[in-house]
C-alpha cells in the first residue's frame, strides 16, 4: 500500500531533486492560466502551455522541469474555494505523481476547509494494491508539504488519515481475491481492523445463525464448503442520542448459485461484498472519530455457490422475520442475506437504516458507473443524498412505485425473490423486496423505521482508467458519505 506523509508549511520548499510542485491551471477569457502560491514561477511564466498540452481539464497533468533538478506539475481543475474541485485535483495527485519522493502543493487556498478538501483527495487517491504482485517493490513514503499561511488543525490532519485509513481498507478488502477472503475469513479481518478502535464485535457462527432463524444467510451459503457468517460491529459512545444501523451485503463471491452466471458475468464477482467492507469501515471511521452517534454495522457475509447442497429454483426459506420467500433465482441472493440482516437492525429500532449492496446489474445499466442509487423514505433518501453531494461522491434518488411490489408475489410463500422473465424496474423491485425486512419505530408503532437502500453495484469497481481520487479497480466509494451522514445525525 501506498504510504506517505503530510505536513503544513508556511512557506514552501527549496527546489530539489525528486521534488513536484503542484501548480493550478484554469482558463480565463479562453487563455490557459498558471495559480500558484508561496513559490516561484517564474521560469514557466512565458511557456507556450497549449503546445505543451496543457489543459484546464481535470485530470489534466503536465509535468515540466523547474530549477534544481525539481518539477513543476501543471494540474487541471483548479477552482478556487470549491471544495469539491480541490478534492478531486488532490485525487489526481496522489494517483497520478507517485514517481516523487516529495510532493507540494503551491496552490492557493482560503481556509481549513479548502486545506481538509484537497488533503483527503491526495490522501484518499493516493493509493496502490500490490499484495499478490511477487515482483511487488516495497515503495518509499512520500512527504507531502501543503504551502499556505492558513492555520491547519493537527485534528484536520488526523481527520484526513482517518478517512483515508477507512476508504483504503475498504479497496483492500473488496480487492483480496475469493480464495483468501471468505466469510469465515472475512468476520477474521473485521475483528482485525477494528482491535483497538471502541467497537464491539459479535461473530454469529452457521449454527448460530440457524438457532437465530437466519434462514436467508443459511440458504445462500449452503452451496458453500465456506458456511456464511454474520458480523456486528457496534459503536456506543455514552451521550449518543441517535442510533444507526449499517447493513452490508457480503457475497464475498458469487457464481449465481444454480442458477449460473455466464463465465463473463462471473468476472469480478469478488467485489460482491463491497456493501460489507464498506459499512464495516464506515463505523470503524466513525468510532475513531469519536462522533457522539450510536452506529452498528451489520456484515451479511455467504459465498454463493452451485452443489448439491445448494438452494433449488422453487425452494422456500423462512427469513429472521418469520417472513416465507420462494426463490425463483439463486442469483438473486443479496436480497436474502441483506433481508436477514435488515431484520436484525430493526430489532434495536433505531433512528435509521442504511443498506448498502452491489446488488442488480440493472443499477449500472440504469446510472451507469460513478452514480449509486438511493431508494426508500424521502426523508432517509435526502440525508443520505446531501451527504453524498457533501463527500464528492455521486448517487441520485429513484422513484419507489408501490405497484412493482406485485412483481414479487408468490403463490405459495409471502413472497418471490424475483420475477423471472421480467426485467421491469429491476433496481427498485430489488429495493421493494428489501422494504419488507424492515421494522417498526417501535413496538408500539405501525410506522417503519426510516430507511435507505444504497445500490452501488456500477461504482464499487471501476473497470477503466482511474479519475481524480477514484483508482481503477475497488474504489471504496461512499465510504465518506456515510460517515458524513452519521455526522449529520451527531450533531
Amino acid at each position: 500500500m501506498a504510504k506517505h506523509f503530510i505536513k503544513v508549511a508556511a512557506s514552501a520548499p527549496a527546489f530539489t531533486k525528486d521534488s513536484v510542485f503542484v501548480i493550478g491551471v484554469t482558463e480565463k477569457a479562453s487563455k490557459l492560466t498558471l495559480v500558484s502560491d508561496s513559490v516561484d514561477i517564474s521560469s514557466i511564466k512565458n511557456l507556450d502551455l497549449a503546445k505543451l498540452g496543457v489543459k484546464s481539464s481535470p485530470d489534466s497533468v503536465v509535468k515540466v522541469p523547474a530549477p534544481n533538478g525539481a518539477f513543476f506539475a501543471l494540474v487541471g481543475g483548479y477552482k478556487n474555494g470549491d471544495v469539491d474541485s480541490l478534492r478531486y485535483l488532490g485525487g489526481t495527485v496522489g494517483r497520478t505523481l507517485n514517481e516523487f519522493r516529495q510532493v507540494v502543493f503551491a496552490l492557493p487556498i482560503k481556509n481549513e476547509s479548502d486545506a481538509f478538501s484537497l488533503l483527503e483527495g491526495y490522501a484518499v487517491g493516493h493509493y496502490s494494491y500490490d499484495a499478490y504482485k511477487s515482483d511487488a517493490k516495497k515503495a518509499s513514503a512520500q512527504t507531502v508539504v501543503l504551502a499556505t499561511k492558513v492555520k491547519v488543525k493537527p485534528a484536520t490532519l488526523t481527520r484526513v488519515e482517518i478517512m483515508r485509513a477507512a476508504v483504503h481498507d475498504t479497496r483492500d478488502l473488496v480487492s483480496m481475491p475469493a480464495n483468501d477472503l471468505y466469510p469465515q475469513s472475512f468476520a477474521s479481518q473485521a475483528s482485525k481492523l477494528a482491535k483497538g478502535s471502541a467497537v464491539t464485535v459479535t461473530i454469529l457462527d452457521e449454527k448460530k445463525l440457524a438457532a437465530g432463524g437466519f434462514g436467508g444467510l443459511l440458504g445462500v451459503g449452503k452451496g458453500s464448503v465456506r458456511p456464511p457468517r454474520l458480523v456486528k460491529i457496534e459503536y456506543k459512545p455514552t451521550g449518543a442520542k441517535k442510533k444507526i444501523a449499517f447493513v452490508g451485503k457480503g457475497i464475498t463471491y458469487d457464481t449465481g448459485g444454480l442458477s449460473l452466471k455466464p463465465a463473463n458475468s462471473m468476472l469480478g464477482m469478488k467485489y460482491d461484498m463491497t456493501g460489507a467492507a464498506t459499512v464495516l469501515n464506515a463505523v470503524l471511521a466513525i468510532a475513531r472519530l469519536k462522533l457522539k452517534v450510536h452506529a452498528t454495522a451489520y456484515l451479511c457475509l455467504a459465498e454463493n455457490m452451485p452443489s448439491g447442497s445448494a438452494t433449488r429454483p422453487g425452494d422456500v426459506i423462512k427469513l429472521r422475520n418469520g417472513k416465507t420467500v420462494e426463490v425463483t433465482n439463486t442469483d438473486a441472493e443479496g436480497r436474502l442475506v441483506l433481508g436477514d440482516g435488515l431484520a436484525l437492525a430493526s430489532e434495536s429500532y433505531p433512528d435509521l437504516i442504511v443498506d448498502v449492496a452491489t446488488l442488480t446489474g440493472a443499477q449500472r445499466v440504469a446510472l451507469g458507473t460513478r452514480t449509486a442509487g438511493l431508494m426508500g423514505d424521502d426523508a432517509a433518501v435526502d440525508a443520505l443524498f446531501k451527504a453524498t453531494k457533501a463527500s464528492g461522491e455521486f448517487a441520485w434518488p429513484m422513484p419507489f412505485p408501490e405497484e412493482l411490489r406485485a412483481l414479487l408475489n408468490s403463490d405459495i410463500a409471502d413472497m418471490m425473490n424475483s420475477r423471472i422473465g421480467n426485467p421491469s424496474g429491476g433496481m427498485l423491485v430489488g429495493g421493494l423486496f428489501l422494504k419488507e425486512f424492515i421494522g417498526k419505530k417501535s413496538k408500539t408503532s405501525d410506522d417503519l423505521i426510516p430507511w435507505v437502500h444504497l445500490d452501488l453495484a456500477g461504482p464499487a469497481d471501476n473497470d477503466g482508467a482511474g479519475y481524480g481520487f477514484i483508482p481503477k479497480g475497488a474504489t471504496g466509494s461512499y465510504v465518506r458519505s456515510l460517515i458524513a451522514l452519521a455526522e449529520s445525525f451527531a450533531k
